[in-house]
């Protein structure tokens, strides 16, 4: 029976094949790339972090969310303040910003459980909607530095290395993602992620299977949370950076674009809508460069991946390989 199982599984390429793939490219962009493009796709694979905590929670959960800007935000702020009033090292004050995200995201997400789906995406949205404003508030302006935002001081390369600030950056990004994507991949493939499906797919047939619907639903919110948190946090650092306004619901809802096209079943694949998020309003300011109808062309072209690929590019791929 389980021979039979196994065989009916859908075929996945393995990843320690996709690992050193991602890892062999982004070690030789540096070499071909020069700096301002190079921190464009770190940016993109920061952005990346944030689709595969989102994929974790509304690919396998079922719970829908367009705040997690708001998580983003705090986790941007929490490492700005840890790293500048706390003086903690910026390496160890992203991943705290994470764990700060963490028990947020969880404290959010237990009342959230008495919640339906569509109000839960307007609990959410509203979050989206206030946290800005909260960061902007002048009762928090000695922390949050109100509408001006606050610098970070991104430290350079240790120890003499010759590399640029950006291909630093770049090889930290690449560790995190090394860290946090096969971290997503073996939740996803472990029984805690068939127990979220099973909440996702069958939601009685799960509590009467004795599984505790809100722990799960409430620790995978926080987890999907974290993965916000700590894309923020490097963010800030990218930018050197971090302002109320650059994380309202229009961030929310690229997030949201870029988790969709790339797959909400899928973990590498997230790459893809990192990429789409960092690049695509390019695309589309080119193509409509003479009559400059950006917004319309970044649509239209949303629209068009929606129809060629319904189930985003994880879909798509897992089709196709198998």
């Amino acid at each position: 029976m389980k021979q039979k199982e196994r065989q009916a599984a859908p075929a996945r390429l393995p990843d320690r094949w996709v690992i050193l793939l991602v890892a062999v490219v982004w070690l030789a962009l540096p070499v071909f790339l020069v700096d301002y493009t190079l921190y464009r796709i770190t940016q993109a694979g920061v952005f990346t972090i944030a689709i595969v905590g989102m994929n974790l929670l509304i690919g396998q959960s079922g719970q829908l969310s367009i705040g997690h800007s708001a998580f983003f935000a705090l986790g941007a702020y929490a490492t700005a303040l840890l790293s500048g009033d706390g003086g903690i090292s910026v390496y160890l004050a992203v991943p705290l910003g994470g764990v700060v995200c963490f028990a947020l995201g969880f404290l959010f997400g237990w009342p959230a459980l008495r919640l339906g789906s569509i109000h839960l995406l307007l609990a959410t949205w509203a979050l989206a909607i206030a946290t800005p404003q909260f960061l902007r508030s002048s009762y928090l302006e000695d922390w949050t530095g109100g509408v001006s935002g606050i610098y970070l001081d991104r430290p350079g390369p240790p120890f003499e290395l010759p590399l640029s600030d950006d291909q630093w950056w770049h090889l930290v990004t690449l560790v995190a993602l090394l860290i946090l994507l096969p971290m997503a991949r073996n939740l996803i493939d472990s029984r805690s992620g068939r127990a979220l499906r099973s909440i996702r797919d069958h939601p009685k047939a799960a509590a009467a299977a004795g599984i505790n619907l809100p722990i799960y639903k409430t620790t995978i919110f926080g987890v999907s949370a974290l993965y916000a948190g700590i894309a923020g946090g490097l963010t800030g650092l990218l930018t050197d950076f971090v302002a109320p306004d650059t994380y309202g619901v229009f961030f929310a809802m690229i997030l949201l674009a870029g988790a969709v096209v790339a797959g909400l079943g899928g973990v590498w694949t997230a790459l893809f809508g990192g990429l789409m998020i960092e690049f695509l309003p390019d695309v589309a300011a080119y193509a409509t460069a003479e009559v400059a109808f950006p917004a319309a062309a970044y649509g239209a072209i949303l629209i068009l991946m929606v129809y060629l690929m319904p189930e985003g590019l994880a879909g798509w791929v897992r089709r196709y390989y198998r």
